[in-house]
């Protein structure tokens, strides 16, 4: 965990890719997913596990988020991923979207589940976990980083 908020805040960005289509078939929390490029570009020793910040879609209004950066052992990828859902109610998919991430705080690291129940009472835990971070007002400062703004 130390090693990880060295990193901290980490900035990301790249187009929406199709991940897997378990986020919010199987889990109820849709996922933005990034190529492996921008997956690749992570800062070697970046911890895996749930991380919280903000996140805009396009040029759109910046919402909360939580990613979960790694394997997803549940479902035992071979490939890392980072898998962005972001707390907003959004009208349709936005694949080929530009998606920028400010990752500002870590939640916990990355485990298996014995169901999907589990998983799916793991997540909801993170997602309350990440609302009532960015609440304060040292992540809300991170809302405004000129990150967003620039094109």
């Amino acid at each position: 965990m130390a090693m990880t908020s060295a990193f901290l805040p980490l900035f990301l960005e790249g187009q929406v890719v199709k991940g897997f289509g378990r986020g919010s078939k199987q889990l109820g929390c849709p996922t933005a997913n990034y190529p492996l490029n921008v997956v690749q570009s992570l800062p070697t020793g970046l911890e895996p596990g749930v991380y919280y910040g903000w996140a805009q879609v396009d040029k759109g209004p910046i919402h909360k988020m939580v990613a979960n950066i790694g394997w997803c052992p549940f479902y035992k990828n071979q490939e890392m991923s980072v898998e962005t859902h972001i707390m907003h109610k959004f009208d349709k998919d936005f694949y080929g979207s530009n998606l920028k991430i400010a990752i500002i705080g870590y939640l916990r690291g990355e485990k298996n589940f014995n169901s999907l129940d589990d998983l799916i009472q793991a997540i909801k835990i993170d997602i309350a976990n990440a609302e009532t971070k960015l609440e304060k007002e040292e992540a809300k400062k991170l809302a405004t980083h000129n990150f967003f703004s620039k094109s």
